[in-house]
């Protein structure tokens, strides 16, 4: 078995886990280039950037036009009625928010027009904005690494979702906080994946460990081992990408958590999700496919750049109110952040 992932300057590997991680596993630092594929990141661009609630609105844009022109016409003035309320329904469904949330939030506007004794249709933004913040705002948890070392965070996700870009820019956000960390290349599935992972590693300064092929639970495995050994504070497992009806990958990643938990009988201790936020509603069929098969911790969404179906958060609280833990707003290695509710509603409305 070769390893042209293999640096001159690395430590001792770890010791394999028994026959589950027989291949040679390669220790990836930042002091050697790897060699990777066209379709590996590209360095980000020296330029101005915007403040992060502009891009918050600028990636979420799409589902505010799609709110605000159709709202203009409703809070423009007049009476609140039942046709008005139509209109409402209409409107929320067409942003992506899903029949079960449409309602709830109908619902819930009735209930503060009512107790406000509000009467002018000027007054229903106001309404509306409370009562989706109210909706989301559960959601709003942010990450905690603390009483685990290392902490083990499990990625998945399907194909396309920015899952590997996404674990890159976590490793940057662990590291701003002070956070040594170690990013496991458990996407076997795809050769171009553990390229894209090592060109993350680099571009952080942080060590991958990887293999040429094999078992991605053999590498989840020894990348744990391999972080207690170095008293790193987090470890970042990378798992292949894939669908949730593909139930015999699905059960490659149940096997890759089962495998983890051998190593460390806490972990792992985050098990978050990378949505695709252009998918709309299927989002949410992704998050019940891997939650039942994983019981998910966190969710990541990403790609809300200018054509997201923002909305799918709302559906997404109603139905499996699984934890938001950050949201990504473009390419750049410091485009992800952590979730805020009130941001959030505020850059759809305004």
């Amino acid at each position: 078995m070769f390893s042209f992932f293999k640096s001159k300057s690395t430590p001792p590997p770890v010791e394999p886990a028994s026959e589950q991680a027989a291949l040679p596993v390669a220790q990836v630092t930042a002091t050697e280039p790897a060699q990777v594929s066209a379709s590996a990141p590209a360095q980000p661009q020296d330029k101005p950037r915007a403040s992060w609630a502009d891009r918050l609105k600028a990636g979420l844009a799409k589902t505010r036009n799609a709110l605000g022109k159709n709202l203009a016409s409703l809070f423009g003035g007049g009476q609140i009625d039942e046709e008005l309320y139509e209109e409402l329904e209409t409107v929320l469904i067409t942003a992506d928010m899903g029949v079960d949330a449409t309602h709830h939030l109908l619902k819930d506007v009735r209930d503060r027009v009512s107790l406000k004794g509000l009467k002018d249709a000027t007054e229903l933004k106001g309404a509306l904005k409370e009562s989706l913040t109210g909706l989301i705002g559960p959601l709003e948890a942010p990450l905690d690494i603390k009483g685990h070392k290392p902490f083990i965070l499990m990625v998945a996700g399907v194909n396309g979702a920015g899952k590997t870009t996404s674990i890159g820019k976590l490793a940057k956000y662990f590291q701003s906080q002070g956070k040594s960390v170690l990013l496991a290349a458990g996407d076997t599935f795809r050769a171009a994946a553990r390229e894209q992972l090592v060109v993350w590693g680099e571009r952080n300064g942080v060590q991958v460990i990887a293999q040429e092929s094999g078992d991605a639970a053999a590498v989840a495995f020894d990348a744990v081992n391999a972080a207690k050994a170095r008293g790193i504070d987090v470890i970042i497992v990378d798992t292949a990408g894939r669908l949730p009806t593909q139930l015999h990958l699905m059960e490659e990643i149940k096997k890759v958590k089962r495998v983890v938990q051998k190593a460390d009988e806490t972990g792992p201790h985050e098990v978050l999700l990378v949505l695709d936020a252009n998918n709309g509603q299927n989002a949410l069929n992704q998050v019940k496919a891997f939650d039942d098969a994983l019981g998910l911790t966190g969710l990541v969404l990403t790609k809300l750049d200018g054509t997201a179906k923002g909305g799918v958060i709302a559906a997404i609280a109603k139905q499996r109110p699984v934890p938001v833990r950050f949201i990504g707003v473009g390419e750049g290695i410091d485009d992800l952040r952590p979730f805020t509710a009130t941001d959030y509603v505020d850059a759809l409305f305004d």
